[in-house]
């Protein structure tokens, strides 16, 4: 079946796949990546799971992701940041603890090597996704019509699209990671961010990413791990594993723009020193 839809992914599965009884996916309301009903509800109607996972957008025909459960597909995001457990060792145990808050703000998971049930080192974990405008129930509902669901698409919205928050999206995470980053520099740790390909290459074009290494630096701090939808021999779409950066505080500093803002607080220490410097303070042997 032809499916004229926006919505690129559905409960898990690409609404282009001819394979999936739909009507079965509406009734369990199932989220594979969580393992349970999806936990993306209607406000007025909580008993109802919305399920879009990606939709598809402008230019981006592979979809674009609007969930950030869609992200933990296999775990395989946990597992692309074992190299960063420096102190892991054969014998460890890995936990993936979720929601856990730090002087900055929350993070949303931390990936710990344990053993003997003490935590022995631990990298933090943030995932981003695209924020929508306006609403995709619409084009849920008349996706559920193509998939003759339902009878006739639901009256109210007409055909107002949703749009991509771009702009917000980005400035608000780099925001909150800049809030982060201190902490985890402080203590020698590392904060991934996972995002979509799409998404980062939108930070890359409005943002300054001068300062950030394109080959990943283990020592650094800050790890931003992108990944990209592609359709499988299944007919639905797989994350994987696109690119990967590092910077430090300064480096994030830098590209929100924040340049000045060091250069200042440089120039006060170096003022605060140079008024306690004193025929006292020199060193002599």
């Amino acid at each position: 079946m032809n499916i004229n839809t926006r919505i690129a992914e559905f409960f898990n599965f690409s609404t282009k796949n001819s394979n999936v009884n739909w009507n079965d996916v509406l009734s369990t309301q199932h989220c594979g990546y969580l393992n349970k009903k999806c936990i993306k509800v209607r406000k007025s109607e909580p008993h109802i799971s919305i399920g879009t996972c990606s939709v598809e957008y402008g230019k981006e025909s592979n979809g674009v992701i609007i969930c950030p459960h869609r992200l933990i597909e296999n775990r395989q995001i946990f597992i692309d940041c074992i190299h960063l457990l420096s102190l892991h060792e054969p014998g460890n145990e890995l936990h993936v603890i979720p929601e856990v808050s730090i002087p900055g703000g929350s993070v949303d998971y931390f990936l710990a090597s344990v053993m003997d049930k003490k935590v022995i080192d631990f990298v933090g974990i943030e995932l981003q996704t695209l924020d929508t405008t306006g609403t995709v129930w619409p084009e849920r509902q008349r996706l559920l019509t193509d998939l003759n669901i339902l009878e006739e698409p639901e009256e109210g919205y007409g055909n107002k699209p949703y749009g991509m928050n771009w702009k917000m999206t980005a400035k608000t995470i780099l925001v909150q990671l800049h809030h982060k980053i201190g902490t985890f520099e402080h203590l020698s740790k590392h904060l991934v961010l996972v995002i979509q390909d799409h998404l980062l290459n939108y930070m890359k074009k409005e943002f300054s990413f001068s300062n950030i290494n394109s080959i990943p630096k283990v020592g650094d701090p800050m790890h931003f791990h992108s990944y990209k939808l592609a359709i499988g021999d299944d007919q639905n779409y797989h994350i994987k594993l696109n690119e990967r950066l590092s910077t430090d505080s300064v480096g994030l500093a830098a590209a929100m723009g924040l340049q000045a803002e060091a250069k200042i607080e440089l120039e006060l220490i170096f003022k605060l020193l140079e008024r306690k410097i004193s025929d006292n303070t020199l060193l002599t042997i």
